[in-house]
């Protein structure tokens, strides 16, 4: 027993070194095996259907990348135009910001702080602006420019649907392989960890997709519907990052009242200041007592904060590959860890009670 475990725990510890080192070229074919799992379900009921496998899997991984390319020359020009916009204008909301910041809070500061502490206060903040406009611009220059992003991409974009079809067809074949390696007195075992961790990811990655997918159209409609600059690319990003837990409502609602701030202020309009903040609260009341229930629920197990240190710990060894690979690895640890923890609790080593002391050199006398 102990020996399978060393042999597993090292092979576990190989396989993550060996992602670590080929972290570069891993994305196509990590983002091709994520896809293959997460439409095999559909390829199942097409074939329950009468279509044969292969046949199935080219008609729905020709359906979703004819989807892919519509959505993205739908929405690449209106969003490479926000951005574009949205960088041009940084500056001048820095300094209307610092203007706002001088008018409301100057005399508050300089009776707490001294005649200076409010200029050094903007200074500081123009300072840290000024970095991170010069930041997000030298990224953005490297992602159009750099010869290996530009590789990732292309890679991306063929290798993914080719790793994502042959996967997809053997897919049922693969599964039934790695079933036969399991002892037969451990199959049953290992089949019910399997499906909890399927079940996990499964209902955690779709309906999370499709949290997004929701808040991010709300959050895009209601800002353009307000008037606010740059309203439907700041709901994008808010939508696409919720899949962080308060991380896309928090980024997005501090966007969105600064620039509601630096376009509504000059007028005092704060009725559209009221409705800015009026979207990301009827958002963040559907996500969390209607939405996220419903198509997230309670099953997935993954707790908030042992999510984002998955995403943020992931990410960080493996980038872009790391956050492909948290969810998976996320809802597996806590299925392993969940059941680990029932088999304690049944164990003798939990109810075995412990014997009485015996008192040397102390009778013990019946009542």
């Amino acid at each position: 027993m102990r020996t399978r475990a060393v042999i597993g725990s090292a092979a576990l510890v190989a396989l993550g070194l060996l992602v670590y080192l080929l972290r570069d070229v891993m994305l196509p074919f990590v983002a091709g095996f994520a896809l293959a799992y997460l439409l095999d379900p559909l390829a199942d009921r097409l074939e329950r259907l009468g279509l044969g496998r292969l046949a199935a899997s080219l008609a729905i991984l020709a359906l979703f990348v004819a989807v892919l390319l519509v959505s993205l020359l739908l929405l690449a020009p209106l969003v490479a135009n926000q951005v574009a916009g949205l960088i041009s204008s940084l500056p001048t909301m820095v300094s209307r910001l610092q203007g706002i910041l001088a008018e409301r809070a100057g005399p508050v500061l300089q009776r707490i702080g001294g005649a200076d502490a409010l200029a050094e206060l903007q200074s500081s903040v123009g300072t840290l602006a000024s970095q991170g406009v010069a930041w997000l611009l030298t990224v953005l220059k490297s992602l159009w420019t750099g010869g290996q992003a530009l590789v990732s991409i292309a890679s991306l974009l063929v290798v993914t649907p080719v790793v994502a079809f042959y996967i997809l067809v053997d897919f049922d074949r693969m599964v039934a392989a790695i079933d036969g390696w399991v002892p037969p007195r451990h199959q049953a075992t290992v089949r019910e960890l399997a499906a909890q961790i399927d079940r996990a990811i499964i209902g955690f990655v779709r309906g999370q997709t499709l949290v997004c997918l929701i808040l991010g159209s709300f959050y895009a409609v209601g800002l353009w519907l307000v008037g606010l600059n740059f309203g439907v690319l700041i709901g994008l990003i808010a939508g696409f990052l919720t899949f962080i837990p308060y991380v896309g409502t928090l980024t997005g609602f501090l966007l969105s009242i600064g620039v509601a701030l630096v376009q509504f202020w000059p007028g005092s309009d704060w009725l559209h200041i009221g409705l800015t903040l009026g979207v990301f609260l009827v958002g963040q009341f559907l996500e969390g007592n209607i939405i996220s229930p419903k198509l997230v629920g309670d099953s997935v197990g993954l707790h908030p904060v042992w999510l984002m240190f998955a995403l943020l710990a992931f990410g960080s060894l493996f980038g872009f590959v790391g956050l492909l690979l948290a969810v998976p690895v996320a809802a597996s640890i806590g299925v392993l860890v969940r059941f680990g923890l029932r088999q304690y609790l049944q164990s003798r080593l939990y109810l075995a009670e412990e014997p009485e002391p015996v008192l040397i050199g102390v009778s013990r006398r019946e009542p």
